[in-house]
């Protein structure tokens, strides 16, 4: 280990760099994904007609091999393949995929009753998503964040075999001299990355549910 510490101490100022790409990588399709998920979710909670086919096209998305994506991204919205945006958008694109369902489940997993009352209180529809259904539905939405995010980190790695400049770099370079330092610090890296990110989301879920704090004590 006090090799691969040599390493980053030698190379750090490139490494900062391909982590600060690597964290906008991981953070800026997580956040459009969940802004794209949440009408989408909606909807398909709203309409049953529209939950299957939402939920299927969602699952045939994350299907799709990242490294099969990665590549014809560029010929779909005209980037040169070394862009990061090629791997902004492909993450954007599974973010979306799996958080829709999550989304989705998350609105209609809340009790009837409780909605119900809220109209019974004279709720509007709008007020009952935003305040009611949307913040019981907040845990639900984490967990899935949580599992989006450490999918992202994980995928981020793979872009670097098409020569993407970021902490995936750390591994073709110890692959192809040989050294197992850089493949070290970038195994650290992501895992700090990721750990990181899970910690912010949970923390996150926490403060917008503070009366499961309260329910705890």
């Amino acid at each position: 280990m006090s090799h691969a510490w040599q390493y980053f101490t030698n190379n750090q100022s490139q490494i900062l760099t391909w982590l600060r790409t690597t964290a906008w990588l991981a953070v800026v399709p997580l956040a459009v994904g969940l802004a794209l998920s949440l009408p989408a979710g909606w909807v398909a909670s709203r309409y049953r007609w529209s939950y299957p086919p939402i939920i299927t096209v969602g699952g045939l998305l994350y299907t799709i091999p990242s490294i099969v994506l990665f590549l014809a991204l560029p010929g779909i919205i005209g980037t040169k393949i070394l862009d990061p945006l090629n791997v902004a958008v492909a993450l954007t694109v599974y973010c979306v995929a799996l958080l829709a369902r999550v989304v989705a489940d998350g609105l209609r997993a809340v009790d009837a009753d409780i909605l119900n009352a809220g109209s019974a209180m004279g709720y509007t529809g709008r007020q009952l998503l935003l305040s009611v259904q949307l913040p019981l539905a907040i845990p639900v939405i984490g967990a899935g964040l949580r599992v989006a995010a450490v999918s992202n980190v994980s995928l981020i790695a793979v872009a670097s075999t098409l020569g993407v400049s970021q902490l995936g770099s750390l591994f073709t370079i110890g692959n192809t001299t040989g050294d197992t330092a850089p493949i070290w610090v970038g195994l650290v890296m992501f895992v700090l990355l990721a750990l990181v990110l899970d910690g912010l989301i949970l923390a996150g879920v926490r403060l917008m549910t503070p009366w499961r704090r309260a329910v705890g004590r």
